[in-house]
């Protein structure tokens, strides 16, 4: 947790050097539970200080829900910048564009920021966050210059307090076999133990076999939590169309 610590004063004198002094940062988008430091309290009352003192979003369990910041966090795993009520980023993109495109976007009282999401094993989603009030702040310009700083701190900062905290790490050191994997691709792409045994060339309870240790290996319990945990690790691809080799 010192380490951690130490990486959240990094963050707060970047923000400061770059004239986006103000911090908001969680480890778990998907999490109420805001980041605390070692003595227990959250880092958002004593490390990290906020626009608006009165806003106090880690006590607002439907936050990450309404704020779109944490929206483009969920659907760009790369850093990107924010004013006048549009996102953007190095290069143009398209999921950031709808976001902008669904209408008036609620700032926060936020003129000008940059969001580094923070991307981890098992499927997790941290974000950074440097903002100003400033809607003149010249974001582009710093970002062109930061960016790649700034996501790099960000996922040192998240990772570490991932570990501290959560102990994530275990989660890297699950390994499936080849033919696990086979199975649960197949799986995924909806097919039957029965379909999957014929297509691999394996009897159905081999099949079960090679499921049940992936499910074993993974720490879950059930055929569609062993294929979810598998894919958010990156074992099963994002599409299962066409053959897959035997």
């Amino acid at each position: 947790m010192a380490l951690a610590e130490g990486y959240a004063r990094q963050v707060v004198d970047a923000g400061q050097a770059m004239g986006l002094p103000f911090i908001a940062a969680t480890a778990d988008i998907g999490s109420p539970e805001p980041l605390r430091g070692a003595d227990g309290r959250p880092m958002a009352e004593t490390t990290f200080r906020w626009l608006d003192p009165e806003l106090r979003y880690w006590e607002d369990r439907s936050f990450a829900l309404k704020a779109a910041f944490v929206r483009v966090a969920r659907i760009c795993s790369e850093p990107f910048h924010f004013k006048s009520g549009r996102f953007g980023s190095w290069r143009p993109n398209a999921a950031i564009a709808a976001v902008t495109r669904e209408g008036e976007v609620d700032s926060f009282g936020v003129g000008a920021a940059i969001v580094a999401p923070a991307y981890r094993p098992g499927g997790v989603i941290g974000a950074v966050v440097w903002a100003t009030p400033d809607p003149e702040f010249e974001v582009e310009a710093v970002f062109a210059a930061q960016a790649a700083d700034l996501h790099a701190l960000a996922m040192k900062f998240v990772g570490v307090y991932d570990e501290a905290t959560l102990g994530r790490s275990v989660l890297d050191a699950t390994r499936l076999t080849r033919r696990e994997i086979q199975c649960l691709k197949w799986a995924a792409a909806g097919k039957t133990d029965t379909e999957i045994s014929q297509i691999v060339g394996i009897s159905l309870p081999t099949v079960r076999f090679h499921i049940t240790n992936a499910s074993r290996r993974l720490g879950v319990s059930g055929r569609s939590r062993a294929v979810h945990h598998a894919a958010v690790l990156g074992y099963i691809g994002a599409e299962f169309g066409g053959r897959l080799e035997a």
